[in-house]
This record gives C-alpha cells, structure tokens and sequence, in this order.
C-alpha cells in the first residue's frame, strides 16, 4: 500500500506540473492584434463582394 501512495504522489505532482506548463503556454500566446482582426475582415467582406448573390426562391 505504501508504493501505491508514493505513485499516486508522484503522478499527482507530474500533473500539478503539466498542468502549470500549460497555463504558461496559454498566457505567453500573443493576443491577437487589430491589423490581423481587421485584415481577415476585410478578406470575408471582400469574398462576399465576389461572390454571386444568393437566389431566394419565389413565394408559392
């Protein structure tokens, strides 16, 4: 019984670990500017420009 306590201790400590190394990771991601917000912006209103109007289908 006394192994079984020190793994589990030990693999709760690798996960507190991991866990920690993630919110690092997340936290060090650059936040996404506005250049590149407004760029794919103008890409999606220019793709709608370019594309062929939907037809609605006539009443009935």
């Amino acid at each position: 019984m006394h192994t079984q306590n020190q793994l589990a201790r030990l693999r709760a400590t690798d996960l507190r670990a991991k866990a920690a190394a993630h919110r690092l990771a997340v936290e060090a991601k650059p936040p996404v500017d506005l250049r590149t917000r407004l760029g794919w912006t103008l890409v999606e209103v220019g793709l709608r420009l370019a594309s062929p109007p939907r037809q609605t289908p006539a009443p009935a």
